[in-house]
This record gives structure tokens, C-alpha cells and sequence, in this order.
């Protein structure tokens, strides 16, 4: 049941901190030639990102992950960046159609073959990074920065290794960035030399499981057989209860299943999971399914179901602060539902006790103020403020001076 990925399910493992600020600006009107001149003049690399107009992870990017500040100041800073749409529809405007041949050739140059697939070029246009599928802002962040380092960039790297195949320190970096790029190729000769290099007894050393678990991305892959085999052990080792059987579980859904955002169309969960079930039965892949259902409702703007799967998943295994801060934000901007807003302040607050930063401070001083709890909103504003680096302070004190004046902070 293998199949190109359509929907990457890292996804499902994101966070957001607000939609508040200042996002990736993405060139418009220029062709492919012009970019290429524009960044070699100001010495700039090059961002692509390759989507298509029915693929759910490239609308979760372009929704949540994109307009954030922590993801556009640093793109903005080193990079020109552009959109290409690779598929065609009737509706494409006059720029989406100058594009067509380019996006081919692209397409034909690269083998693009998944959704959304990031390239980088340096200044002179040559490809030197790639990146494949969503993820979480600050892991995203850091697979595009990766693309302006030499040590860590997928192209450079490939060239490196395969003078190299041996080399154990280029097919760590090699192993790491094959599977960024969704290279199985690639990342399964790395994960050979090092397997063979260092030995079974050596990737169970502490300092070496981390590979183990990168190279874990195949699921006739070594690395998983082995996680499979010792799913305690690396618990153990790395002091993460349920670490072995994540990665087990991620690796076998991103592989067997293209799940697409469809709000007429349902998946049926039961039939998944039973599905997984009988063929990997010392997996368990009920939490997962919890959090791609969680994420599923929010992505179709399902609130009261993606609460219940919330609250229900809680009781169980937590989800990070920043997960929660997603979803009690979505929530804040588009639910008035009472029980909604009950459950996402109950997120918020479980957030801000683990990471009081000023974007968490700042969701559950919305949440107080949208329930209608004014004076305590104002008290968590301003220790949003407080919190806050000096170029967030404006936002936050323009939400408060709203609260003072008893004006709606929200979207919907």
C-alpha cells in the first residue's frame, strides 16, 4: 500500500505560537530568471517552496506555519523567497500560468515527487538544500537554516558522500539530511555505513540511539527492525517513556497511508487502526491516531470535535505546550462555544505551566477576556507584556489597550 506521501504527517506533531505577527514574504510577479538575478545582486539564497493546490500539509504551511514571526524573520533575513504551484487548475491566474514551464522543469530537474517539497538555492542558483513535508515552526526553522551551512546542506552533502561512502562524521550529516529530503536511497547507504561501522553494540550507546531513531524512517529500514526489537531498551536509554514506540508508529503511518483533509469525507479511523494493527500488533498506534484525528478536526474546523478528542487524549498521554497553545488559540479565534472555550483555557493554562512564554501568556489572556473574565485578562496581558522580547511588546500592549476598551480581540 505504498504510495507517493501526500500528506506528510508530521504535521501532526506541530506548533504554533499566534498568527499575530510578521510572516515569510513570498515574491510575486517575477519569473524564475528574475529571482535568480535579484538574488545573485543582493547575494541572497534562494527559498522555494514546490506545493500543489490539493495538498493538506502545504495549506497547513501556508495557514499557520508561514505567517509566524519566528519562521518569516529569519527566512526574510537570509533568503528571497517564492511560491511555485506545480499542479493546474482552471482557476490559475495570469503569474500561476507564466509559471508552467519552470514549474516543470523544476519538477523534471529535482524529482519532485511529494508535497510540499522546499528547495534552496545560493546566491550564483545553484541547488545546495531540500527539504520535504510540513513540520513545526522551529523544526522547520532549522532544516531551512541548515540549507545555508555547507556541513549540514542535502546537495553539498550528497556530492561529499558519495566520494566518501565510508566517511562515518559525512554519513551522520548524510543519514540527517537524506531523510529531510525524503532521499530512502540515500539515507539507507548512510544508515549501512554506520551500521556497519559502529556495530549494534555501539548504536545502543546513549550518545548513539538519536541515529538510530533518524534512520528509523523506512519500515524495512535496520534502524526499525532494530527500534522494534528494543523498544524498552531505548526507553530506558534515553530516559523517554513511549520514545521507541512514537517513532515506530510515525514511521508506519507516514509510510502506509495518505490521509487528506476532506470535510465531506471522514476517515475511517477504526478501519486505520485495525488495519495497522493486525499487521504491526506490538505497536500501539492509539495515541497517535488521537492526535492526527485532533489535528484532522482543526484543519476541517471541526472544534467541538477536535475539543473531545483533545480532552479525551489528555487523560492519557499530553501533548506539548505547544500543541496546546495551538489549538486553544484556533479555538479563541474561531469558537464561541462555551465548552470550547472552557476546554481550551484548561489547554492554555496546563501550556503556561510548563512554558510560561509571552505568546502562551498571551493565548490565555484572550481566552480569560473572550469568556468574559475581563480584570483577570488584563492581569495575564500584562504579564504577556512582561514576558515579551521588546519587538513582540507592541502587539501585546495593542490586544491590552482592546481589553481596556472592551474591544473584541478575536477574528470570529
Amino acid at each position: 500500500m505504498r504510495s507517493i506521501i501526500a500528506l506528510c504527517l508530521t504535521i501532526l506533531f506541530g506548533n504554533l505560537a499566534q498568527a499575530q505577527t510578521k510572516g515569510v514574504k513570498f515574491v510575486e510577479g517575477l519569473s524564475w530568471k528574475q529571482i535568480k538575478e535579484r538574488a545573485q545582486a543582493e547575494n541572497k539564497f534562494i527559498f522555494v517552496e514546490l506545493f500543489a493546490t490539493w495538498c493538506g500539509p502545504c495549506q497547513y504551511m501556508s495557514n499557520e506555519i508561514f505567517p509566524l514571526e519566528q519562521v518569516g524573520q529569519p527566512i526574510n533575513q537570509n533568503f528571497i523567497s517564492v511560491k511555485v504551484q506545480m499542479d493546474s487548475t482552471e482557476s490559475d491566474n495570469a503569474n500561476v500560468k507564466k509559471w508552467y514551464a519552470d514549474a516543470r522543469a523544476i519538477s523534471n530537474d529535482y524529482n519532485i515527487q511529494s508535497f510540499p517539497t522546499f528547495l534552496i538555492f545560493n546566491p550564483d542558483g545553484q541547488a545546495v538544500h531540500r527539504i520535504v513535508g510540513a513540520s513545526d515552526a522551529p523544526e522547520f526553522v532549522g532544516h531551512v537554516m541548515d540549507g545555508l551551512n555547507p556541513e549540514t546542506q542535502y546537495y553539498t552533502l550528497l556530492k561529499k558522500f558519495e566520494k566518501r561512502p565510508q566517511d562515518i562524521y559525512t554519513a551522520k550529516q548524510m543519514l540527517k539530511a537524506a531523510n529531510i529530503a525524503y532521499d530512502e536511497n540515500t539515507a539507507r547507504k548512510a544508515e549501512n555505513t554506520l551500521a556497519n561501522s559502529l556495530g549494534t553494540d555501539e548504536l545502543f550507546k546513549k550518545e548513539n540511539v538519536h541515529i538510530l531513531l533518524a534512520a528509523a524512517k523506512f519500515t524495512n529500514s535496520k534502524a526499525f527492525n532494530l527500534i522494534r526489537n528494543n523498544k524498552e531498551k531505548i526507553d530506558i536509554l534515553l530516559e523517554s517513556p513511549g520514545i521507541a514506540n512514537r517513532t515506530l508508529a510515525n514511521v508506519v503511518v507516514n509510510e502506509l497511508f495518505q490521509i487528506k483533509i476532506d470535510a465531506k469525507h471522514e476517515p475511517n479511523w477504526d478501519s486505520y487502526q485495525n488495519e495497522l494493527a493486525a499487521k504491526y500488533p506490538d505497536i500501539d498506534f492509539i495515541p497517535m491516531f488521537k492526535k492526527i484525528k485532533a489535528h484532522y478536526y482543526l484543519q476541517v474546523k471541526n472544534y467541538v470535535a477536535m475539543k473531545n478528542t483533545i480532552n479525551d487524549y489528555l487523560s492519557s498521554e499530553d501533548f506539548t505546550p505547544h500543541q496546546l497553545n495551538t489549538f486553544a488559540w484556533t479555538i479563541f479565534n474561531n469558537s464561541s462555544d462555551t465548552a470550547c472555550i472552557e476546554s481550551a483555557l484548561s489547554w492554555s493554562k496546563k501550556s503556561i505551566l510548563e512554558d510560561p512564554s509571552s505568546a502562551f501568556l498571551d493565548t490565555y489572556a484572550n481566552l480569560l477576556y473572550k469568556k468574559g473574565e475581563k480584570e483577570k485578562a488584563i492581569k495575564w496581558q500584562n504579564k504577556a507584556i512582561e514576558m515579551a522580547s521588546e519587538d513582540d511588546r507592541p502587539i501585546y500592549q495593542e490586544t491590552l489597550d482592546k481589553m481596556m476598551k472592551g474591544i473584541k480581540t478575536w477574528e470570529n
